[in-house]
């Protein structure tokens, strides 16, 4: 049965699209028209303006295209939609938008002391961890998916815990919490090692654990998240299962396996990239580092 069934506004969310659209425009009017209102401003760089727009339209795809509306039906492909919304959004937000915007913002009185808690790195690896292992508990998941504010809520939570969890490996401000050097691999590996155990249980479970993807009652109930209750009344539906041919449990074992590959992918790209930045800053550093070495040891040994 074809996804055009629900409407353009189902599949394409026009609502979306016009306020992407307005976000694009606003961020290049401030960071290029209104730059000089903010202190130690500079001009708005190509990979600041790739990495935000990127983003943005990365966002979108995820959560106002026609893929948002195969989430409800595929588990597999709302597990995608989680990589991306989770792993690959937040880090290029953090890197589009400039220092000189950053600061402002997370030095008011009001939001510094909650964002310089949360950004602290243990923190930020457990608490995204536990909120996405809590999220795809069954009760859970299905309690969120089928209420439209509790869905809106906790995936804004999911979405902010992300930033947190990113900051402290992506920002360069100084005086706020950062990971540097080879620790920031292995923050990267804690990371994809907390969140393991919540997609071997989807991957390696023997039975569909998801209601709003078994259940014919629970999934209309779902939809209505994305479809206008008005729509889906005119329609005969039964389930997801008009839509592919793949059975529940082959697609909720695809979705673990896709979330863990693109986390993968991505942070497998980002540990290339920190080792190689490691790698390069020994070799710039190659003398003062053996000098301070020979100094360390000369000093230990008049020591003895």
């Amino acid at each position: 049965m074809p996804l055009s069934i629900f409407g353009f506004q189902a599949l394409w969310s026009p609502v979306f699209i016009i306020s992407s659209i307005f976000v694009i425009t606003l961020y290049f009017f401030i960071t290029i028209k209104k730059r000089h209102l903010f202190q130690g401003n500079e001009p708005l760089s190509i990979k600041e303006a790739s990495a935000f727009v990127i983003a943005i339209v990365l966002l979108y795809v995820v959560k106002g295209s026609p893929a948002d509306l195969l989430g409800h039906i595929l588990f597999s492909v709302h597990m995608a939609q989680m990589a991306l919304l989770l792993m690959l959004v937040p880090p290029l937000l953090i890197a589009g938008i400039p220092v000189w915007i950053w600061k402002p913002l997370i030095e008011n009185r009001f939001i510094n002391p909650m964002f310089r808690f949360f950004t602290k790195p243990l923190l930020a690896l457990i608490v995204f961890s536990g909120l996405f292992s809590i999220y795809h508990i069954p009760l859970i998941f299905d309690f969120i998916k089928q209420n439209e504010w509790y869905h809106i809520l906790f995936t804004l939570l999911l979405f902010i815990s992300s930033i947190f969890l990113w900051w402290p490996i992506m920002n360069k401000l100084q005086g706020e919490h950062q990971v540097h050097g080879l620790s920031k691999i292995g923050y990267i590996i804690g990371s994809a090692i907390l969140i393991t155990p919540a997609c071997a249980l989807i991957i390696f479970a023997n039975q569909p654990m998801y209601a709003t993807y078994t259940s014919g009652d629970a999934w209309l109930k779902a939809m209505e998240l994305c479809v206008p209750s008005s729509k889906l009344a005119g329609l005969t539906l039964s389930g997801p299962e008009l839509f592919s041919s793949m059975s529940t449990i082959e697609d909720q074992r695809l979705g673990g396996v896709i979330m863990k590959i693109i986390q993968e992918i991505i942070y497998g790209v980002l540990l290339a990239m920190v080792f190689f930045q490691w790698y390069r800053s020994e070799q710039e550093n190659a003398d003062e580092i053996t000098n301070n070495a020979l100094l360390e040891r000369q000093a230990f040994a008049a020591n003895k």
